[in-house]
């Protein structure tokens, strides 16, 4: 019988989790992608929560990075409301523009943002 997985605190996670390297290389490497997906949107879920981001700015960040890419979506002045979390989510999206060459990989960085929005959903919900 497999053995759960250890269990980490919030605290832990983000002291091990780089979501800006993750995001540079899992919209493009395989080898990264469940690291990004898993730990990676864990953390940007709990650090976009913790500075008040609620899940409906991110899904809408993620609808504009359908419609006009990551690069565009960089360059909003205010990609959230809030400037704390705007510009550490415009830093973030600046980083995959970078290396997200493709079309698949912005699709990518959109599913990504859509995950992240429900994990703070599902976080909000948990804690009520």
């Amino acid at each position: 019988m497999p053995s759960s997985p250890e269990t980490r605190t919030d605290d832990e996670l983000l002291a091990t989790t780089d979501v800006a390297v993750l995001l540079r290389y899992g919209l493009t490497h395989d080898a990264f992608r469940t690291a990004l997906f898993g730990d990676g949107a864990v953390a940007a879920a709990v650090t976009l929560d913790r500075l008040g981001v609620l899940p409906r700015s991110l899904v809408f960040v993620a609808d504009i990075v359908r419609a006009g890419g990551l690069a565009y979506a960089a360059e909003l002045p205010e990609p959230l409301p809030s400037p704390e979390p705007a510009a550490l989510l415009r830093d973030w999206l600046r980083d995959a523009a970078r290396t997200a060459g493709t079309p698949e990989a912005e699709t990518r960085a959109a599913r990504w943002l859509d995950a992240v929005a429900e994990i703070i959903a599902l976080r909000r919900a948990t804690r009520r």
